[in-house]
């Protein structure tokens, strides 16, 4: 709760001194009387209260089982429960819009701009996104087998991963239909989230480590290496196009790749391993 909060406090200071905070969240001055000094403090509070919730839950509350053996109960788990986290970064997004911009005189621009929706090129950010998913792919593979090998040269293979957490199957064994909606329910809000909301205001480094963070449930260090390729590819793809489609699309190729074909195929492998 404590880095939540920390997190939260610290991502309202960088968007004050980047001035992306509402306009909304600034007191009107003595002049206007105690609400004009007052409501514009709660919508802040609010604001920054949505964004602790959401780094608690989805960030940081899961780090509290790394290293104590826990492991998720997959015969409890059900497949809407997958969604619960993206569920969560739309809400919390509606919930901070609203603190910001309801009920005052709007916007300095449409709030499809203020979170990287607009594009003039749909046609042109997907296929960059399709083209840029299977690249990005190919070279997570290289840069994770590069480093595979450099730790077992070392001497160092009891550190890779000798086996996948449980929830990797169980994802594996559902219909392909469920795999691919997961894939682009995850591109969708997580960019949205990540990339469209949290980049422009706190910048790359600090919203690449939350995006990291929010991965570190599995327990397999190597595999964060990935994520945190990963999430500088998507942010160098929002950085040059201005909108978040491309990082998008990009997104749910490389987990329709993983969970589709990768996955399932090293799975059948690993079990005719003698």
């Amino acid at each position: 709760m404590l880095l939540a909060l920390t997190a939260a406090v610290a991502a309202d200071r960088l968007m004050l001194r980047r001035r992306l905070l509402p306009k909304l969240f600034e007191s009107a001055g003595p002049e206007g009387g105690s609400t004009s000094l007052l409501l514009p403090r709660v919508r802040r509070l609010a604001a920054t209260g949505v964004l602790f919730l959401v780094f608690w839950i989805a960030v940081f509350s899961p780090l509290g089982s790394l290293g104590s053996g826990q492991t998720i109960d997959v015969d409890r788990l059900r497949t809407p429960q997958l969604f619960l986290v993206h569920v969560l970064l739309i809400m919390a997004m509606a919930a901070w819009y609203a603190c910001g911009f309801v009920g005052g005189s709007g916007a300095r621009t449409s709030w499809s701009e203020q979170f990287g929706l607009r594009t003039q090129q749909p046609f042109a950010e997907l296929g960059l996104g399709v083209v840029a998913g299977l690249v990005t792919w190919l070279l997570v593979l290289i840069l994770l087998i590069g480093v595979g090998v450099a730790i077992w040269l070392l001497g160092g293979a009891d550190a890779l991963p000798q086996e996948a957490p449980a929830i990797i199957p169980w994802i594996a064994a559902l219909p392909v239909v469920l795999r691919l909606a997961l894939s682009a329910s995850a591109g969708f809000f997580e960019e949205f989230f990540f990339r469209g909301f949290l980049q422009p205001r706190i910048g790359v480094g600090f919203s690449t480590a939350l995006f990291v963070l929010a991965h570190a449930s599995y327990e397999q260090p190597i595999m964060l290496l990935g994520v945190t390729a990963l999430s500088l590819i998507f942010a160098f793809l929002v950085r040059w196009r201005q909108s978040i489609w491309a990082a998008v699309v990009a997104h749910a190729v490389f987990d329709a790749v993983q969970l589709v074909f990768v996955i399932p195929v090293a799975l059948r492998f690993a079990e005719a391993a003698p």
